[in-house]
């Protein structure tokens, strides 16, 4: 009886423990340090799982030196939380709206349009009287519940996924090249003294990089082809809903998004970024030649 409970406690006490939760058994190890892990310490790589301090590439003893870091398939660094940039723009979107839910006057400062008051009298307030800045804070200004609601479930559906893929950086210049862009042609065919706002310019931005991505990873594209056709629908079947911002998004993030996943990789930086600072430099073009027509 003695020596049956002695070899029990033997064969319990070889059982691997995660290293970060002494209290949970597991058999699963970090591919890069080979220390057991357990569920919530696994971060997917390419293959198999990592810990956190090999992901973080972090002193304790977690990383061996020269060891290359996990990559994504455009190049970024695979991290813990690879919704983290996610989070924090739709935080951000949620505290701007708070604040003008609380001071309606601050749209005013915010929104997107062009000049006011408009020809013959000297544009003194609008992007044309050089407040270029609005076309940053209008990406992240909502007025409706509805709008606000439905563009950060659609950033958290599309864009944590995006953000996983591509990497913080490299999902982060897709989303502002394309929210920029969007601003660029709407103040370019909109009225100028129409006011514009919302992140649906980015977001578009977002569905056509993923649309890329699952080409590039030859998954059922049915999906997020009929999420995008129902946008499109919304958008030209409402009067109010500025489809010059969504075009624009659309078409800029398909092409920095096509340069993130298919750039080669002697070369990828270069490509991706220099492929996106072309977009933004057409937006600035367009931003100047409608400027050139209103003052």
């Amino acid at each position: 009886m003695d020596q049956a409970a002695g070899s029990a406690q033997d064969a319990a006490r070889s059982v691997p423990v995660c290293y970060r939760h002494p209290d949970r058994e597991t058999g699963v190890r970090c591919t890069r340090c080979e220390r057991p892990i357990c569920p919530e310490c696994m971060v997917s790589a390419s293959v198999g799982f990592q810990c956190p301090d090999c992901v973080r590439g972090g002193s304790g003893t977690g990383q061996a030196p020269g060891v290359s870091r996990p990559r994504t398939i455009a190049g970024g660094t695979v991290t813990a939380d690879p919704r983290l940039l996610t989070k924090i723009l739709i935080g951000i979107n949620l505290a701007v709206f708070i604040a003008v839910q609380a001071d309606s006057s601050l749209l005013d400062d915010l929104v997107l349009y062009g000049a006011w008051p408009p020809k013959p009298f000297a544009p003194t307030s609008g992007v044309a009287g050089g407040e270029w800045y609005r076309f940053v804070t209008s990406m992240f200004s909502h007025q409706e519940y509805w709008h606000i609601g439905f563009n950060m479930l659609s950033l958290w559906w599309v864009g944590g996924p995006l953000e996983a893929a591509l990497g913080r950086l490299r999902y982060l210049v897709v989303y502002f090249v394309s929210g920029l862009a969007g601003g660029a042609l709407t103040y370019l065919l909109a009225s100028p003294t129409s006011a514009s706002l919302g992140a649906s310019g980015a977001i578009f931005g977002l569905f056509g990089a993923t649309a890329v991505l699952m080409r590039r990873l030859n998954y059922d594209m049915r999906p997020v082809i009929a999420l995008l056709v129902i946008n499109l629908i919304f958008t030209f079947g409402f009067s109010n809903i500025s489809w010059q911002a969504h075009i624009g998004g659309l078409v800029a993030g398909v092409i920095s998004g096509y340069a993130m996943v298919h750039a080669p990789r002697e070369r990828r930086a270069l490509v991706q970024y220099g492929t996106s600072a072309v977009v933004l430099l057409l937006a600035v073009a367009l931003v100047l030649v409608r400027t050139a027509q209103l003052t």
